[in-house]
């Protein structure tokens, strides 16, 4: 929801530079009055936070994010725990009396993760911890068993394409920042196709790890091959990093049972506080 008001937002600015959103489709305000206007409620804002950190509504957020993600769980696009996190946030959002609360009808991708697990079986055998990454297509029926190839940029794997042919890339990727780090979660599967490879597993986009995988969306290419793509654990990386710095062949058996349906029906959620000053502005 928030990356489609983010797109949306985007498209709308350059058309809208230097004016301001009304519900009457007239722009008189320029931005540079919003941001002064804005400015004259520093103490409102001030009192707002005090009480969201300070008050009566301290941690009310994080509890009723607890409660929301203990009740709901994961909400992966086109899932039943979807459906029901939509009918109980406009539940909650009537009961807290916003406005115009209502439900926009849209379709949205429909993927299943499926079962899914991966073995080292060369040097040793060792159960590594993976979540597929979304959209990603299913291994064979009998999975997918094959050497590894681990590098830590995509400029390596280019040096090094003619040994990702018919291998497992492992992205051992150094954790810069998110926005730049994810562009191997993004960008993996297609960049090891490209090179030859079966499969590719991504190192978390995260800073540190508990043996945790930390997954999210990808995005596959036209006239690219589709290969299976999964999130590792830090430490998994790094071990088979290690191991491949030692000259030490790697062998893994990947399945992975991912299947993509039809898009699905399913809502947009919205509502609003309507202001009591200047209520015809969004």
């Amino acid at each position: 929801m928030k990356y489609i008001f983010l797109i949306l937002f985007m498209n709308l600015l350059p058309q809208y530079s230097g004016k301001s959103l009304r519900r009457d489709d007239s722009y008189p305000k320029k931005f540079e009055d919003i941001k002064n206007e804005i400015a004259g409620y520093t103490d409102i804002a001030k009192a707002i936070i005090d009480l969201a950190v300070h008050g009566k509504a301290q941690n009310r957020s994080y509890e009723r994010l607890a409660v929301f993600a203990d009740t709901i769980g994961p909400r992966v696009s086109g899932s039943k725990n979807l459906d029901a996190a939509i009918k109980y946030m406009f539940s909650a959002l009537h009961k807290d009396g916003l406005e115009n609360v209502h439900l926009e009808p849209v379709k949205v991708p429909h993927w299943e993760r499926g079962e899914e697990f991966a073995t080292m079986l060369e040097p040793r055998n060792h159960n590594i911890a993976i979540l597929g990454l979304g959209n990603s297509v299913a291994t064979p029926p009998e999975g997918i068993t094959a050497e590894v190839i681990v590098v830590s940029s995509f400029d390596e794997l280019h040096r090094r394409a003619q040994e990702a042919k018919g291998k497992i890339v492992v992205y051992n990727e150094p954790f810069i920042n998110y926005s730049e780090t994810v562009q191997y979660r993004s960008r993996g599967a297609v960049e090891a196709a490209k090179a030859g490879a079966v499969a590719s597993l991504i190192r978390s986009i995260a800073s540190f790890s508990i043996h945790s995988p930390h997954t999210g969306w990808q995005d596959y290419q036209p006239n690219v091959p589709r290969i299976p793509t999964a999130c590792i654990s830090v430490e998994d990386a790094e071990m088979m990093s290690r191991m491949s710095f030692r000259g030490t062949k790697i062998i893994v058996h990947l399945k992975m049972g991912a299947k993509t349906y039809p898009d699905s029906p399913s809502f947009n959620t919205v509502a609003e506080i309507v202001g009591s000053k200047y209520p015809e502005q969004v």
